[in-house]
């Protein structure tokens, strides 16, 4: 008894340096020049990108968020948090308390926050990482409305720095969130070549955990992902050089961007003296798929996954079209969002509110040629969700295939919230249950909780089911994730904590704000 309660004294003790970190937001229209064009745009308190918070592992924090929008919605997703914390697991007891409300998806964890009205963002910074915020309601993040959280180890700081002086190393982070308009319309992944030319890139950090260093000329960075590089400043000092950015994965219409990496005391605009390097090829594949096998997880900071999983769901990503309208699809099923939230609905044990019959977990793989258009206009809408049990061990198969359009198989890259996964493996064509369980990489796979799937190929990946409430997993360019391309997970919503009443004001759940009346004059 000593033993346990010494143990659990060590658990629910909050360290002394974590703090609540207050912010109020006023989300409005303003002109800004996102692309290089002024246009309107939405803004946090004025700025796009939003105010960047600074936080320490294990600060709380609380972000009131005013929609002064006139005819928008508004909710903001805090990618990469896990809106989970102070979890005790022993042998015969469980202790779970989280946020889930505060995850930021309409539809799932909350009702979107409407005009005129205000809604409270609390939740606990659980670990050390850049991450994302950005809106999770129609295409606002395309329009401005994202920024960034950076939490730091307690009594540990970073540097930053754009300049350099000669023989120093630099450590940049670098997040993908596809902002401009080029990229946002086009929907597709884009390569940051990132830095400097004839300058080499050290990747040590994909999505807050560190790796088995690589080097590199080029990163690619899909939506919703972050890596952290170190570049040294060894090459000539007297002399400036080009950054650039291009897109890859589909046709680009759009220029490269570029950037001076600037060498000290250099004027900061001094031009290199080479012209600007043009970027690796636009649907050069193996090379994406090729970094993508090439990270595993750094020895010292290896998470062993479980050896087996408990369940495996394959998803079949395809282009479908229902009633004439162009849908995406998995395993024939586009999927849609409630009106009232899910985390509402099971919380409450109401009916009728989403599909109850559980979506498909495979697909026709016998017959199916990924390869060729496919004759899907028989795909179906559908509100259903995944149930899985609390704490077991889920694996995904994603699996890719030919658009609508001959010849092109498109990059989705997918993010998880409430989790982080194992990537267990990647490789071009057709996923085979039986041979290809066998080349999983058990022994130093990455955990992230975003993962490009390329072309014609399939990405395996394996997590827990440790977190209470119902969660999204998506593709994250924002056409596909609205025309369909996304499931949700769901685990003992039922046992998540006392919901803020501000969640239940939509759908089946309109109880707050005054009624609004209309009389025929």
């Amino acid at each position: 008894m000593l033993l346990i309660t010494c143990i659990f004294i060590f658990l629910i003790t909050i360290p002394t340096a974590a703090i609540k970190r207050h912010y109020t937001w006023e989300v409005t229209y303003g002109y800004k020049s996102l692309d290089c064009y002024k246009k309107l745009a939405v803004a946090i308190n004025g700025m796009t990108l939003g105010p960047t918070i600074s936080a320490v592992q294990g600060d709380t924090i609380a972000v009131d968020v005013i929609n002064n929008l006139l005819m928008e919605n508004v909710a903001i997703h805090w990618h990469g948090i896990r809106q989970i914390f102070a979890i005790l697991k022993l042998h015969f007891l469980i202790k779970q308390r989280g946020t889930p409300w505060s995850d930021g998806t309409d539809g799932v964890t909350q009702c979107a926050i409407m005009s005129g009205e205000k809604y409270t963002y609390t939740f606990e910074v659980d670990r050390a990482m850049t991450y994302m915020y950005h809106s999770h309601y129609g295409m606002q993040r395309k329009g401005g409305l994202y920024g960034m959280i950076n939490a730091s180890v307690p009594g540990v700081t970073d540097p930053f720095n754009y300049d350099a002086d000669h023989g120093i190393i630099l450590r940049d982070w670098y997040h993908h969130s596809a902002c401009d308009q080029s990229t946002a319309l086009s929907s597709i992944p884009f390569q940051w070549v990132g830095e400097p030319q004839d300058h080499e890139m050290t990747i040590i950090e994909a999505d807050r955990q560190y790796v088995e260093s690589f080097v590199s000329k080029n990163l690619f960075i899909y939506l919703g992902e972050t890596y952290s590089v170190l570049v040294t400043a060894n090459k000539d000092p007297s002399k400036n050089y080009w950054t650039t950015i291009n897109v890859v994965s589909r046709k680009p219409k759009t220029p490269n961007g570029l950037a001076i990496f600037n060498y000290l005391p250099n004027h900061f605009l001094q031009p290199p003296p080479t012209n600007p390097p043009i970027g690796p090829i636009w649907n050069d594949t193996n090379s994406q798929l090729n970094q993508s096998l090439t990270i595993k997880a750094r020895k010292g900071f290896i998470i062993t996954p479980p050896r087996k999983p408990d369940r495996i769901i394959v998803l079949l990503n395809t282009q479908n079209t229902i009633n004439g309208y162009l849908r995406r699809s998995l395993n024939n099923v586009s999927h849609t969002l409630p009106t009232t939230p899910y985390l509402i609905t099971l919380k409450q044990n109401m009916s009728d509110v989403f599909d109850p019959s559980p979506p498909p977990e495979d697909y026709d793989s016998t017959n199916f040629d990924i390869y060729t258009v496919g004759n899907n206009t028989n795909a179906i809408s559908s509100t259903s969700i995944y149930k899985l049990q609390f704490n077991s061990t889920v694996d995904i198969i994603l699996q890719n295939a030919n658009s609508m359009i001959r010849n092109v198989s498109e990059t989705h890259p997918w993010h998880l919230h409430g989790h982080y996964f194992w990537v267990l493996g990647y490789q071009e064509g057709k996923f085979n249950l039986l041979r290809d369980v066998q080349k999983y990489n058990l022994v130093d796979p990455i955990m992230k909780n975003t993962v490009a799937l390329h072309p014609y190929g399939w990405v395996a990946l394996r997590f827990q089911a440790d977190n209470l409430a119902v969660w999204l997993f998506h593709c994250h360019i924002e056409a596909h994730f609205f025309l369909g391309m996304l499931v949700v997970f769901e685990s003992n919503a039922e046992k998540v904590g006392d919901i803020p009443n501000i969640n239940y004001g939509c759908g089946k759940n309109q109880s707050h704000g005054p009624a609004i009346v209309f009389i025929n004059l």
